[in-house]
């Protein structure tokens, strides 16, 4: 029993070390605990001193347990005879009765206050909507406040770093849920709902986020990111993502647009003289499960963010804005290996459902289409 002992108490030591460790990330892009905006930190000033009194609990209550059981264990003389008890004891019963009700009822006052804080919206705020769909996002920008979408575009939220974003968040399909935990918490997004949101980025950067909510085969893969940007990069970008997609010159991309208006068009828009947008003057779109392609060069990620779109030249795992475009390189390799076999990459539900299909497509077909998408900046 004695050589045992030793080997218990550094298992009991070990296991718990080791899941504590295991819990650590040095730089983890879901760090809830490093706010980066301000409604973040008001999530964050609410946290902090739950956890200190949960943790002040938890350790008093352990350390009585702990206590309690050495006190009063079974010993060689032992008669039998209860240990004396406190039933009755007025003042103590009061004591721990009362003690954990304030805590509870200031814990609750924070958690009150700090919800009608985040519910207060800011006025004359960009506004932009939020659409959950099987397995990417996508976001559409209110420029002028006239109620219509001016831009639309995926899987990268671009804001202006320093301004309250208004987003409206709901689905197209299934329960999803929205959440960037650097700046904000979480909100789901519900099929004929539409659910208020407010974000802020402290500084220009690249905030990731991930689907909270089981929505189905590709749960697991549908991220997001928010690219915040100084305000005057952002007024440049919003300038041109409102002007639709130019014609190409070259003659491999131009192959590349014939291909895309005949295999995609089905699905995809390219808004602009370079798209397929005369497709669908007076008639709806076949499909609104597909991605807006219009800019689709301009962004940093593609199949709902699993997959860079440029290559990450400094290292650091995040497509900034400054590796995309002119001093950028484009991704060739990922998104071949996408267009030759989709639900080879990603997990899809059968051809006709969700998920973008195997379209057989050649190696010819493919450098087209890799070409032409490359110009839609």
């Amino acid at each position: 029993m004695t050589g045992r002992s030793p080997r218990r108490w550094r298992a009991a030591v070990v296991v718990p070390l080791v899941l504590v460790l295991t819990a650590c990330a040095d730089k983890a892009p879901l760090d809830t605990l490093d706010p980066q905006g301000p409604e973040a930190r008001s999530i964050d000033k609410l946290v902090n001193p739950v956890f200190a009194i949960a943790g002040v609990v938890f350790l008093l209550v352990q350390f009585g347990v702990l206590f309690l059981v050495v006190k009063f264990r079974k010993r060689k003389d032992d008669d039998g005879s209860l240990p004396p008890q406190v039933h009755g004891n007025f003042k103590l019963e009061i004591g721990w009765t009362i003690l954990p009700a304030l805590v509870l009822a200031g814990v609750g006052a924070g958690s009150v206050f700090t919800l009608l804080d985040l519910a207060d919206a800011p006025k004359d705020a960009q506004e932009i909507t939020v659409v959950g769909q099987q397995w990417w996002w996508e976001y559409r920008y209110d420029v002028d406040h006239d109620g219509t979408a001016d831009i639309v575009t995926a899987n990268d939220m671009v804001i202006p770093a320093g301004e309250p974003i208004n987003l409206t968040i709901t689905s197209r399909d299934v329960i999803h849920s929205f959440w960037i935990p650097a700046l904000n918490g979480k909100r789901d997004a519900v099929p004929g709902r539409e659910h208020p949101l407010t974000i802020e980025a402290d500084e220009p950067g690249v905030y990731r986020g991930q689907c909270t909510e089981f929505c189905g085969l590709s749960h697991g893969y549908m991220r997001m990111r928010v690219v915040a940007l100084a305000p005057d990069d952002y007024a440049a970008w919003q300038a041109n993502q409102v002007e639709g997609a130019q014609a190409p010159t070259d003659a491999l991309a131009k192959t590349g647009m014939d291909q895309f208006r005949t295999s995609c068009s089905g699905c995809h828009l390219v808004d602009g003289p370079g798209g397929n947008e005369d497709l669908y003057k007076g008639t709806a779109q076949v499909s609104g499960a597909a991605p807006n392609l219009t800019h689709f060069a301009s962004r940093g990620v593609f199949a709902g963010s699993i997959f860079d779109l440029w290559v990450d030249q400094d290292g650091n795992g995040e497509i900034e804005p400054s590796e995309i475009g002119a001093d950028g390189q484009f991704n060739v390799a990922d998104l071949k290996k996408w267009l030759r076999d989709p639900p080879g990459q990603k997990p899809m539900y059968p051809q006709g459902s969700r998920g973008m299909p195997n379209l057989n497509l050649s190696e010819q077909q493919i450098d087209a289409l890799v070409a032409y998408l490359k110009t839609l900046e």
